[in-house]
């Protein structure tokens, strides 16, 4: 992992449920590096796609909380915290939750090949 030079990570990880898909992300949310496994290559290009757009987000959505955090630790006025519109705990735990259902991220067989 890399960090900038106050100690705050560069690079975001996400990864789906299975964890057959992976991205590594900016705090932005910008894909560095998208780990597909094979069996996943199998399914839908559309779904493959949407999960890891999903994936991004849910990456970026953390990086705001961490910085979030790190602004807080640092001293940020709450009033000031709220006009930087990062995510709070709360909010994020919410987002992945909806995103969960709306994506259907469970595996459609637990049965995997060997």
């Amino acid at each position: 992992m890399t960090t900038d030079d106050l100690g705050f990570p560069t690079e975001f990880t996400a990864s789906s449920r299975t964890g057959s898909i992976v991205v590594t992300t900016t705090e932005q949310g910008l894909p560095r590096g998208i780990t597909v496994e094979r069996d996943s290559l199998r399914d839908d290009p559309q779904q493959l796609a949407g999960e890891i757009l999903r994936l991004c987000r849910q990456a970026a959505n953390r990086a705001g909380m961490e910085r979030r955090a790190q602004l807080q630790a640092a001293g940020l006025a709450p009033e000031l915290l709220s006009l930087t519109g990062l995510p709070t705990v709360e909010e994020v735990t919410r987002q992945e939750l909806v995103q969960e259902q709306e994506y259907e991220t469970e595996p459609d067989s637990w049965l995997r090949p060997i």
